[in-house]
């Protein structure tokens, strides 16, 4: 069994994936394809990974590094799994862009990966990167299982479900740490197992049930605790989350900070005075992009010179590798296309994420009930860009990246159509060559 790790020089990432990986019995004997353009961080890579196969994996693993687009289906050639954490133009420019570009015309972002002007552009630079990988892997390996990580997750699992041959999984953070997460910000003590069900969208999924290991329903509690948190503790950092608990009934599984911008409600310039309310942490994915360059400069040592070590963590992916190598069930939240109706009131051309059992035969998505309607109303407002920004990326015209950014809520509510179309055309120019030509 092959694995190619796609943007391999996400060393932290790569450790927490490939270190599970070797942790499971049916995988340890698996051949390890890293594959990255930046020689620098490949060659960091490796090392860690080599000498993580030797400390915990008595180097049972076959590693190997293909550095460059030259040697891509090399990497792919007969894999079985292809993992995806690349980031096309990285913090330095391409973050940075997003949010300074967007900020001359008035409109601040938290975190910019998932959706909004900021996602639109991550997803516009992503998917023709995408798209050859899929072309390759066509080539070489095309019963392979994509995993992508990379967001934004809807989009680009989107993208190659619906234009690709590829079988495409994507796999988010969010989903397995949900309810325990808000559990102990409420202080709700619980049992096990904990019962759960989670269906939406990458980033807006709802927690639509919640049981203790005794049957006992936890949302009644979770609502009163959740109301008290939000007209008492100023402090907190979910406030936004527990709005939505107030205001639309349910939980979200991805962060305040993320929901922040996927709606009109928030981040407001008329009403400043919001962003202390519900502590919104205005520009904060490039305050975590320059902490996380700065704290891999201190600690690379750690990972370069013996000392690497790993304790499986809840990542899906050697869960999932597990199950269909052994035929041992595994149940994930995935994100997969609503072609069935998996989600009956949300689009068919949609991305959802919800639960799906993973055995010999695949990842196999769980049929939902229609969500509550206030739910699927804010999914669709963000599936309109998805699509629109989809849409956008294979046909080349910039009047569906204008669309695509006059749909979504943050920017529609903060600028007018002309200001829309003049950051677009803005974002469209300072990107240069890491965008395809438009027309």
């Amino acid at each position: 069994m092959k694995i190619t790790f796609m943007g391999a020089g996400s060393t932290v990432f790569a450790k927490n994936v490939l270190g599970d990986v070797m942790c499971v019995p049916s995988l340890r004997e698996c051949e390890i394809a890293l594959y990255d353009i930046d020689p620098d961080r490949l060659s960091q890579s490796e090392l860690m990974v080599r000498t993580l196969n030797h400390n915990i994996n008595e180097d049972r693993a076959a590693v190997h590094a293909y550095l460059g687009v030259e040697n891509r289906k090399a990497a792919l050639r007969g894999a079985s799994f292809v993992v995806n954490a690349i980031q096309v133009g990285l913090y330095d420019p391409c973050t940075i862009i997003d949010f300074e570009v967007p900020k001359k015309y008035g409109l601040r972002q938290t975190i910019a990966d998932t959706t909004g002007i900021g996602g639109i552009f991550r997803a516009l630079r992503t998917i023709p990167v995408l798209a050859d990988f899929a072309a390759d892997m066509q080539q070489v390996c095309p019963d392979a299982l994509f995993l992508n990580y990379t967001n934004p997750m809807a989009m680009l699992a989107g993208y190659m479900q619906r234009y690709t041959g590829i079988k495409t999984v994507g796999l988010c953070h969010s989903v397995q740490c949900c309810s325990r997460n808000l559990l102990h910000d409420l202080g709700i003590e619980h049992g096990e197992p904990l019962y759960e069900r989670i269906a939406g969208i990458n980033h807006m999924g709802w927690l639509l049930e919640i049981r203790d290991a005794d049957g006992t329903d936890l949302y009644p509690e979770i609502r009163r605790r959740a109301i008290e948190k939000l007209e008492n503790d100023h402090d907190c950092t979910d406030l936004v989350r527990y709005e939505y608990i107030r205001r639309l009934g349910y939980y979200c599984t991805e962060s305040s900070e993320h929901n922040a911008e996927y709606n009109n409600f928030f981040i407001k310039s008329k009403y400043p005075e919001l962003i202390e309310r519900y502590n919104i942490p205005l520009d904060e994915y490039p305050r975590r992009c320059i902490e996380q360059i700065n704290r891999w400069n201190s600690e690379k040592e750690q990972y370069l010179n013996g000392e690497v070590s790993h304790t499986r963590t809840h990542e899906y992916v050697s869960g999932i590798m597990n199950a269909i190598m052994t035929d041992e069930p595994y149940k994930i939240g995935g994100n997969v296309l609503n072609t069935s109706g998996l989600i009956p009131n949300l689009p068919r051309e949609a991305c959802v994420e919800v639960a799906c059992l993973v055995n010999r035969a695949g990842v196999q998505p769980c049929a939902q009930p229609p969500l509550p309607e206030q739910l699927a109303a804010m999914n669709r407002t963000e599936i309109n860009v998805h699509l629109l920004t989809i849409e956008a990326a294979v046909t080349r015209k910039k009047e569906h990246i204008y669309q695509a950014a006059m749909l979504d809520p943050h920017c529609s509510s903060e600028l007018s159509i002309d200001d829309i179309v003049r950051m677009c055309d803005d974002l469209i120019e300072t990107h240069g060559d890491w965008l395809p030509k438009y027309h």
